[in-house]
């Protein structure tokens, strides 16, 4: 045979392999390529909702002096914003539809508030009608609760303070644990290290009973609706959890949206950490009449006129700056015992 033939032959013979194989690879890059989308359009909804999860106009609702992560978090706003950059990143932002076909794979949504968590996932509604019996919704907040053999029960907090009911006592307290380890009979309140430990896991532990409660739901309205895949409780690192329970903050999960010849199946965390600013004070110096600002936290024995949220507002407004650390540098030496 001439050496045209076989080359005709071996052409014959795989070039349908090279085909395949160029397709598959081309269908897998593209998979990939889908993921990542999804996985940083998740990661970034996650991000935006935190961030403005704290945004709110009611003075019981912000940060308390005693704990910076005292604060309210909005649930609805974060949502609201999880929703639409979700939706403007997978391009269905004008379609409602959609936009509602997408929470089929997102099959529950954690808000972390101080005292207690919110979770957003299907649930059924008595309509009457099939295709209508489920929705999703938020559910009542749920507090990061335990109690011991002894009949003492402890609500937990993000922090160390406690909502708890002393057995012994025959009382509920509240406070700090380290304020209350002296004047409590519950065991747990004695010892700061034990407390740490088995508040964090707690709380973890209390989440993720619940979130593989509401996936099993989950996957029995997706099996009334034909989907075949799946859902399971996701896989988050321990250090993940440990992380996301630190401060407020929201958590969601996408599950089962098809890439290629497999299933997305990922999380994402977004902190709302809120951080407190000092801040500037507006005052006048009652010898000279000049108008200086300067933080909060130095007094320096000027009439307060303004309050503000930078410097840059307050000497916009005409107020010089006032160096407290060289004042009190001043007085440190005026009272400085002269030794003989």
């Amino acid at each position: 045979m001439k050496i045209t033939e076989l080359s005709i032959v071996f052409i014959l013979i795989f070039f349908p392999l090279f085909y395949i194989l160029s397709f598959h690879t081309q269908d897998a890059q593209e998979a990939n390529e889908l993921a990542y989308r999804y996985k940083t359009a998740l990661q970034t909804a996650v991000m935006d909702a935190g961030a403005v999860m704290h945004q709110n106009e009611k003075q019981h609702a912000e940060a308390g002096y005693d704990s910076a992560k005292f604060v309210k978090a909005d649930k609805e706003l974060a949502l609201t914003t999880f929703t639409q950059t979700m939706a403007l990143n997978m391009g269905i932002q004008d379609d409602k539809e959609a936009i509602q076909h997408m929470f089929d794979y997102i099959p529950a949504i954690v808000v972390l508030d101080y005292d207690g968590y919110y979770i957003f996932a299907k649930e059924t509604e008595m309509t009457g009608e099939m295709e209508k019996s489920h929705r999703h919704v938020w559910s009542p907040k749920k507090p990061y609760t335990y109690s011991d053999s002894d009949g003492n029960s402890i609500n937990f907090t993000l922090d160390g303070y406690v909502y708890a009911y002393d057995a012994g006592a025959g009382k509920w307290i509240e406070g700090f644990q380290q304020e209350l380890a002296s004047n409590s009979t519950i065991p747990l309140l004695q010892d700061s290290t034990t407390f740490e430990q088995v508040r964090r896991s707690r709380i973890v532990t209390r989440i993720q009973e619940e979130l593989a409660d509401v996936i099993n739901r989950h996957n029995e309205f997706s099996r009334r609706n034909g989907v075949a895949y799946l859902f399971t409780m996701p896989l988050v690192s321990q250090e993940d959890w440990y992380n996301s329970i630190n401060d407020t903050g929201i958590m969601a999960f996408i599950q089962g949206i098809a890439v290629g010849g497999q299933k997305i199946n990922n999380y994402a965390i977004g902190g709302g950490r809120l951080v407190k600013k000092t801040a500037i004070i507006g005052g006048i110096d009652p010898e000279t009449g000049i108008k200086y600002h300067y933080p909060a936290t130095c007094n320096p024995g000027f009439r307060a006129e303004e309050v503000f949220t930078t410097a840059r507002q307050a000497a916009a407004r005409g107020y010089f700056e006032y160096d407290c650390f060289a004042q009190v540098s001043l007085l440190s030496e005026k009272t400085e015992p002269v030794l003989e």
